[in-house]
This record gives structure tokens, C-alpha cells and sequence, in this order.
């Protein structure tokens, strides 16, 4: 197995940014630092949709197959 040095945040900040502008250009590479972010959702409210969206009786017969 082999090892992978990380580099430090600085230098991996420089780097990333760099390719950015080389590869993309200024202006997209701006527009996609500044695309918003994906809203996280709060684990309870997860779990709440989970749950709404669950067929009750499917979910028991898979949990607790009878035999």
C-alpha cells in the first residue's frame, strides 16, 4: 500500500486556484467559485422526509423477513 503525502491547505488552495484560471479562464473560473453552495439539509429534517416517503410495510418486510 502505498503512502500519499498531503500537501499543507495553503499551497493546495494556490494550486487548485491556479489550474482554475489556466483551464477555465478568469471569467469561469470566477462564476464557479462563486456558484451558491447546496443547502445542507439538518439531519432531523433528512430523517423526517426519509420517513415520510417510506412505504411502512415494505420497510418491516425487508428489516424483518419472515421466514
Amino acid at each position: 500500500m502505498s503512502m500519499t503525502k498531503l500537501m499543507p491547505d495553503k499551497e493546495l488552495i494556490k494550486k487548485v486556484t491556479e489550474l482554475l484560471f489556466e483551464e477555465l479562464g478568469y471569467t469561469n473560473a470566477i462564476r464557479f467559485l462563486s456558484l451558491p453552495k447546496e443547502e445542507k439539509l439538518e439531519s432531523v429534517k433528512r430523517h423526517r422526509n426519509w420517513q415520510d416517503s417510506l412505504d411502512k410495510e415494505k420497510f418491516y418486510d425487508d428489516v424483518f423477513p419472515s421466514a
